[in-house]
């Protein structure tokens, strides 16, 4: 007996298209935010890590502990079903309402409860790995430097702004934007919470089609394509970065 697929059914059609195109977009929206405020925030947590004040010692070294000894799909379920039963109803209700808030004049539609859950659970658990990243170039830039920089009379901010910070993200630009990459296949949990990206997409596409091969292929590219895009950008940043880099020129 021979199997076989009429071209109109080996064909997504064009409304599926339009699923997995809004799911991709809530994706690659969710990850910019996630990797700019866990940038933001490791950086902090770094400095953190290495202050000689033992009350931002002992913090930082807890916030590490539990962030990343927990698994990231029971840290969504916190923030999303958790978090929420400690707040007052009023507040639940504004959260799960439809606002439109402008910014610049234009009128934008206030997230979802989904959307913000997801956001806030990936920056706390991508901070504890994005930050000790940064905490891994601090400590490569050498100790000389400091004292240098110390002893010329710059501040710990000045010290911190100008001879620390540059040189450490010089020095881990690979393996940052390899945490970036994980960010972007992690928000595929979100799914578990109900926000509607790509993987979510993916789901509810094929359930209504039953076309596996075409949704979940489709799907597979447009991550491909995101992860190849920060791979780009990556090697981009390193080849052109002038940051972060010491110029030895003649008197």
């Amino acid at each position: 007996m021979s199997i076989s697929m009429h071209w109109p059914d080996a064909v997504l059609a064009f409304k599926y298209w339009q699923w997995l195109a809004s799911g991709w977009a809530v994706t690659l929206l969710s990850s910019l935010l996630v990797i700019v405020f866990a940038t933001l925030f490791g950086a902090l947590f770094a400095v953190a890590r290495n202050a000689a004040a033992a009350p931002l010692l002992w913090a930082s070294g807890l916030y590490l502990s539990i962030f990343r000894n927990t698994p990231l799909l029971v840290q969504l379920f916190f923030w999303y079903f958790g978090v929420p039963s400690l707040l007052p109803i009023e507040w639940m209700s504004w959260l799960n309402t439809t606002h439109r808030i402008h910014l610049a004049g234009l009128p934008l539609a206030w997230p979802s409860f989904e959307f913000l859950s997801a956001c806030v659970g990936l920056v706390f658990y991508s901070t504890a790995y994005v930050g000790e990243e940064i905490r891994a170039g601090i400590n490569n830039v050498p100790r000389s430097q400091t004292q240098a920089a110390l002893s010329l009379g710059m501040t710990r901010w000045q010290l911190l702004r100008f001879i620390v910070l540059p040189q450490a993200l010089a020095k881990v630009v690979s393996p940052l934007f390899g945490q970036y990459m994980n960010i972007v296949k992690n928000t595929s949990l979100g799914m578990t919470i109900g926000l509607v990206e790509l993987s979510y997409r993916a789901r509810q596409a094929e359930a209504e089609t039953f076309q596996s091969f075409q949704v979940y292929g489709i799907s597979t590219l447009l991550y491909i394509v995101l992860i190849v895009g920060l791979e780009l950008l990556s090697q981009s940043v390193q080849g052109r970065r002038q940051w972060g880099q010491l110029q030895m020129r003649r008197a």
